[in-house]
């Protein structure tokens, strides 16, 4: 039990070393916690629905719906850790509001897809209706780019016609030979019996009419037979296309048409739309009460706790941003003091570097002036004594 406690405290994100020092929190953060743990199960049963509609495979449904689980559950367990009790509601309700809001998102996004399974049958059937009614509709709109199916139907139709036109016509000749033969007396016979020049005629427009008969029925046939091969093979088209499309209607059934399906059916239901209604509430409700327990709850020793944690915190990082910044600013003081000792040092090697070359060159000029007296003194001495010898001047 110890276990399991301390795991539902890890669901609801509290600090478990804080909260083991406050025994009347255990309780109530446990069944936070527990209430984020279950917000996630449900969120990984969720996209487990939502994602098998749309992949139809087992594996991947059950590994993305497991990660869709734990960043929900993620979420949830950020939400609930990150509030702060300060002792006024409204203020615990601003702090509360964007978590709510937030909240209910989720609740609209996990119910969904469970909403679909539960009314699975129904939207089943909803989606066979519509599919039944497109497939008409489309049967009709391929019929009509088809008029010459009509026509040529027509066009066989008075082919027909004729031929039964000119049936009659023989056979009401056939009946005038006959009763001209017989003597039978009509508006249209003599009354003489037997074979004379009346029968004659009447048996020569009956072969007329036997013979006109004939060679309409062998132009008619053969244009029939031709307007019935070219009806063929306009159904033959105008069934593949109606194939196409019936395919196409029979794989309207993924996550998109289920829920064009249940609004349908809720607009159409009070009873399913109350249903609708009951579940969305429901899991409002589940994802936004570890908030409403955190907001409506009292202030209590966890959050004193945690306060003055919180608050030692941010006082030790006061004082440590304090210290670095002193050492920081002792240091520059130092690299600044060391700068400006440099910089004496500098001035005064180049002050002495400067007089010793000042001083050496002086003593070079003077020694080049002495030695150019000497050279100058030895030359004059060897120029009288050449004079006082007879020999005559160098010429320099």
């Amino acid at each position: 039990m110890k276990k399991v406690r301390d795991f539902f405290w890890f669901c609801s994100g509290s600090n478990m070393s804080l909260l083991k020092r406050c025994p009347t929190e255990t309780a109530k953060y446990a069944g936070i916690g527990g209430t984020v743990l279950f917000t996630g199960i449900f969120a990984a049963v969720s996209s487990f629905f939502a994602l098998y509609t749309v992949f139809r495979i087992e594996w991947i449904a059950i590994v993305f719906g497991i990660l869709w689980g734990c960043m929900i559950f993620n979420i949830d367990r950020y939400i609930v850790s990150s509030m702060r009790k300060h002792g006024s509601f409204f203020k615990d309700l601003g702090m509360a509001a964007p978590r709510l809001i937030l909240a209910v998102l989720l609740a609209f996004v996990i119910a969904k897809p469970l909403e679909l399974k539960i009314f699975e049958r129904e939207i089943l059937r909803e989606i066979a209706a519509k599919q039944t009614e497109q497939a008409i509709e489309a049967r009709e709109a391929v019929d009509q780019n088809y008029p010459e199916i009509e026509e040529l139907q027509s066009r066989i139709t008075e082919l027909r016609q004729e031929i039964r036109d000119k049936e009659e016509y023989r056979n009401e000749k056939q009946e005038e030979y006959d009763l001209e033969r017989f003597g039978v007396q009509t508006s249209s016979t003599s009354g003489i019996p037997g074979i004379g020049r009346h029968a004659r005629i009447k048996e020569q427009q009956l072969n007329e009419a036997q013979q006109d008969l004939e060679q309409t029925r062998k132009r008619n046939f053969e244009q029939i037979e031709f307007f019935n091969n070219r009806i063929k093979e306009l159904y033959a088209i105008r069934d593949q296309q109606f194939d196409n499309q019936r395919t196409a209607i029979a794989g309207y059934d993924g996550f998109a048409a289920r829920i064009d399906a249940l609004s349908e059916l809720t607009s159409k239901s009070r009873s399913i739309y109350l249903a609708h209604l009951f579940i969305i509430m429901l899991f409002i409700a589940v994802e936004t009460a570890p908030i409403f327990v955190k907001l409506i709850s009292p202030k209590g020793p966890y959050d004193d706790l945690l306060e003055k944690h919180e608050y030692e915190f941010a006082k030790n990082k006061q004082r440590e941003i304090a210290r670095i910044d002193h050492e920081t600013h002792e240091r520059l003081v130092f690299l600044d003091e060391k700068s400006k000792n440099t910089i004496r040092r500098e001035k005064e090697v180049n002050m002495i570097t400067n007089k010793e070359f000042a001083n050496a060159e002086i003593e070079i000029a003077k020694k080049s002036i002495r030695k150019w007296k000497e050279d100058e003194l030895k030359e004059l001495s060897k120029v009288n004594s050449d004079k006082n010898n007879g020999l005559p001047k160098p010429v320099k």
